[in-house]
């Protein structure tokens, strides 16, 4: 229930008295402002009220574009719902996973919460998943944005159980969710007033709580730095070293230590040398404010601060006490069920690009609030801000606003019977698991008491692979959905088509490719698993990501297999499903570790061939360190656009042209960057942007190499690549720029995690916020003559001449004649050739399987799998569709001729008139 607006009362710790004047109410800060603040969870969403309760009927929702996957409790009042939308983008179709938290606040056992960092501080940055098990959630997002150079203090107003802990930035069109004391959803744009009064009656504008510095954005398009005259409070949640940084608010402080209400030090332009503490707060003031503070504020004697927010819309003045929770956010997404117009420039949140998205809102009726998340990772696109916005609409948000995405979007659940906590989806960062540190989030905790035994849940893998083995275990839930502990419970496990697997003591061992259900029985409680055992057919890519190892004696190379799924899963492929050949040299694949026992006489090139299920990716190694160099660009003739873009947006200027004169390449052409760093504040970065979605690279290299036309500067120059997931790599070219004139560098690409084929997007200057000050701000580099390094094995031999003509069993091999077995045919308009010859003589090598009807064929950098009177190819590990299949003639596999032009990368002269093909 809500508290009496006129009364005295404590807040986690803070003793506060609000006094009611002209129908306003504010708070007036009296004694003590508490550092560690508790989590004190508020409510969610559900389907169980608890105990005997009815289960609600609602359903999750499902369109056209966007279809239901999946939908699991949670907890009493809150479920788990995933989704894929599919749509079209620049006319190609995408797809993204969508993730959904629904939570029902009409349910008494869920709440909803702020998480604030580490402890529950300011300032104090915490992964999700940290802080979903430090305040025990059982679910949790990222929520507000915040400056990532700085200290991590969250841009909008941060309330917690009624207690402001940090005030909203002065910034336009941002809006923040909250939860009324009384449970009901509020989104909408707050400002921050308040004001200290010192002892002897005078007054100073207090400008917010716990802040970090930053530009702030006024009427007509100004902007000014929050701290200059300005006076903030800073408490004892805040625990940054400094209140905020100086040289990034670029004014110096005059502090005031105050505890009890009563000025206890003051220290004229400088900072006190101590945290705030627990039963006080330290007010930090600078140019006017300080003014004040000199000629006011009296050691011994009394001071009161004051303050509310403000709702921008409607000018209602707002006391924090009346809030459960609130979060901060971005723009508004959603209103009256409508896309809405964006409340605030777009761009610096790239709104406009695909990639990971939070945010949350809340339906027509106020009993649900939706937490979403959609996914930038492996096959899931991302959105825009404006397919969110349409995704939103058909999941029934009402009223919806964006909270912090791309590298921060996270989602942490705990699934149904399970105790621990996870990421619900991968992140967009490294590997799919780095979470970025961040500023809050929004919890969902269960106050439900224990409940009886509702039901059992199998616990296991969902996919499997032909030969893998996985283990199953029993998992319970009570009637709050909430787990309980199945020690003394035994399960009858079976499988609803034993064809495709076995069981024994718990433990599946999958035998061939198909969909199933495994079924479990636990006394009167039964569950179904879904599972799907992977085949060939579903299989479009996969690879061996074995680096650039050398061929020896004695090595040892790890070997890990992935496989890309026609739906565009991908997934690591077991070592006990894998069948192995090794050409060139003689060894072992055990424990997906490859041994190299032996090379054999006149090797120069070894292939470890990995097969599942009959389709096949290749690992090629290199019997020296040797390796081929290949020219990127030279920038003499550029035919893709080049345009400079720069971070922050509007306040770093510059340039990015090709050129052609510099001093010491006075004939040739290079792409020259020029950058102004002067102006704004953080990280500074000047861009020179290639054909938009970048350039592409051939192959695997191993390293990168470039010409740099250094300026002394020590800034840094950098490529920026995406690679085959989508995920972005930043290269060093020069770290730091601490040269002038021109100086070759190179830099190692193996061990990065790359997954090729990768496309350089974009080579930048970049002036990071720390050791900025030892950077030049304005400077020009160039860079020109780009090559990437690659294992020679990877490199294609040289092929002969070929005359082949149809029907005739004679052929030319550098103009020395040579005898066929078979000869070239015409059949349906496709011409024909017979691939051992073709082989032999462009110094490839065939190998027949009789048994499933392929032939494989190597030559160089390229293994292509093909199969008797089937369209699809494997080249590399990656499947291709050709228009008509091999055949046999004659006891010998003819292949097409498009087959040669598209794969080998030879050319093909047809002589109609003398019926003649040429191959060269």
């Amino acid at each position: 229930m809500r508290k009496p607006e006129n009364s005295n009362h404590v807040v986690d710790n803070v003793r506060y008295r609000s006094t009611v004047g002209k129908g306003i109410t504010k708070r007036v800060l009296v004694l003590t402002l508490s550092g560690a603040l508790l989590v004190q969870p508020i409510t969610a969403s559900s389907i169980l009220w608890g105990g005997n309760a009815p289960i609600a009927a609602a359903q999750a929702v499902t369109s056209p574009d966007l279809k239901l996957v999946k939908e699991e409790m949670l907890t009493a009042g809150a479920k788990r719902i995933d989704y894929v939308w599919t749509s079209t983008r620049s006319g190609k179709t995408v797809r993204s996973n969508v993730h959904v938290i629904e939570v029902d606040l009409s349910n008494p056992h869920v709440k909803l919460d702020v998480m604030s960092g580490k402890n529950n501080t300011v300032a104090n940055k915490q992964s999700v998943t940290g802080m979903v098990k430090e305040t025990g959630a059982v679910a949790g997002i990222n929520g507000d944005f915040f400056i990532t150079s700085q200290e991590g203090v969250p841009m909008g107003a941060q309330v917690k159980d009624g207690a402001l802990m940090s005030s909203p930035s002065e910034l336009i069109g941002m809006y923040a969710f909250a939860l009324t004391n009384d449970r009901t959803p509020v989104i909408d744009q707050f400002g921050f007033e308040g004001e200290v009064t010192a002892g002897n009656g005078q007054k100073f504008k207090l400008s917010g709580i716990n802040q970090t510095s930053y530009m702030m954005e006024l009427a007509g398009g100004a902007k000014q730095r929050s701290h200059l005259n300005a006076m903030y409070i800073y408490t004892s949640a805040w625990t940054a070293a400094e209140r905020p940084n100086a040289s990034m608010s670029a004014t110096t402080p005059t502090e005031v230590l105050v505890q009890n209400g009563t000025v206890m030090q003051i220290a004229e332009n400088s900072t006190l040398p101590m945290k705030p503490p627990e039963n006080g707060y330290i007010l930090r003031t600078h140019g006017e404010a300080a003014k004040f503070a000199r000629e006011n504020l009296t050691v011994g004697h009394k001071v009161d601060a004051s303050y509310n927010l403000i709702s921008l819309t409607t000018g209602a003045k707002k006391n924090p006490n009346i809030y459960q929770m609130m979060v901060g956010g971005h723009t508004i997404l959603v209103n009256d069920g409508k896309a809405a117009a964006f409340s605030r420039d777009i761009s610096g949140a790239s709104g406009a690009s695909a990639t990971s998205r939070t945010s949350i809102g809340y339906s027509r009726d106020n009993k649900k609030v939706f937490l979403i998340t959609t996914e930038n990772s492996g096959n899931s696109s991302g959105m825009t801000f404006s397919e969110l916005q349409r995704v939103m609409v058909t999941l029934g948000v009402w009223k919806g606003i964006n909270l912090d995405g791309g590298g921060s979007t996270t989602m942490v659940d705990r699934p149904l019977g399970e105790f621990n906590v996870g990421l619900a989806h991968p992140t967009q960062n490294s590997g799919g698991t780095q979470q970025r540190l961040v500023a809050n989030g929004i919890g969902v905790y269960t106050t439900a008491p224990k409940g009886d035994v509702r039901g059992v849940k199998a616990s296991g893998p969902s996919t499997l692979f032909i030969g893998q083995q996985a283990a199953y275990s029993i998992k319970a839930y009570d009637t709050y959905y909430n787990p309980i502990d199945p020690a003394g419970m035994t399960a009858q496990w079976s499988l609803k088509d034993a064809a495709i697997g076995s069981f024994s003591n718990g433990t599946l061992t999958a035998t061939k490719a198909g969909k199933s259900q495994i079924n479990i029985k636990s006394g009167l409680a039964t569950d179904q698993l879904p599972i799907e055992v992977i085949g060939r057919s579903q299989i479009t890519q996969m690879t061996i990501d074995a680096g650039a190892a050398s061929l020896r004696a004695g090595a040892e190379i790890t070997v890990p297999v992935r496989v890309t799924l026609n739906d565009g899963r991908q997934m690591n492929v077991p070592a006990a499903s894998l069948q192995w050949e090794l050409q060139g040299f003689n060894g072992s694949v055990q424990g997906g570790k490859l041994k190299v026992d032996q090379l054999r006489d006149g090797v120069n090139t070894g292939y470890a061939i990995a097969r599942y299920d009959g389709y096949s990716a290749v690992a090629m190694f290199s019997t020296s360190t040797a390796v081929a160099q290949k020219t990127w660009e030279t920038f003499e003739n550029v035919s893709y656009p080049i345009t400079f873009t720069s971070l922050p947006v509007g306040e770093t200027k510059g340039s990015a042209a090709v050129v052609k004169g510099l001093p010491g390449r006075e004939n040739s052409s290079a792409l020259q960057i020029t950058y102004d760093f002067t102006s704004g504040t953080g990280g500074k970065f000047a861009y020179a942007a290639l054909n938009g979605t970048g350039v592409p690279v051939d192959g695997q290299p191993l390293a990168i190499s470039a010409a740099v036309y250094g300026d002394g500067s020590n800034n840094w120059v950098r490529a920026e690549a995406t690679d085959a997931k989508g995920a972005t790599h930043y290269i060093d070219l020069a770290r730091p720029l601490d040269w002038t004139g021109w100086k070759t560098v190179k830099t190692d690409l193996t061990g990065m995690g790359i997954t090729y084929p990768i496309r350089i997007k974009r080579i930048y200057v970049a002036n990071p916020v720390t050791g900025q000050s030892e950077r030049a701000a304005v400077g020009s580099v160039a860079i020109d003559d780009i090559k990437f390094d690659y294992a020679a094995a990877s490199i294609q031999p040289d092929a002969p001449s070929i005359v082949l003509t149809v029907n005739k069993k004679e052929a030319l091999i550098d103009g020395q004649a040579v005898r066929l077995d078979v000869a070239p045919i015409v059949l349906r308009g496709t011409t024909y050739l017979p691939l051992k010859f073709v082989a032999d003589a462009i110094k490839g090598q065939v190998a027949w399987d009789n048994t499933a009807k392929r032939a494989t064929f190597i030559r160089g950098n390229k293994m292509i799998d093909l199969w008797l009177g089937q369209k699809d190819i494997v080249v590399n590990g990656t499947r291709l569709s050709t228009e008509v299949a091999p055949i046999v003639r004659n006891g010998r596999t003819l292949v097409p001729v498009r087959l040669v032009t598209e794969q080998l990368g030879l050319k093909v002269h047809w002589d109609g008139a003398a019926k003649k093909i040429t191959i060269q």
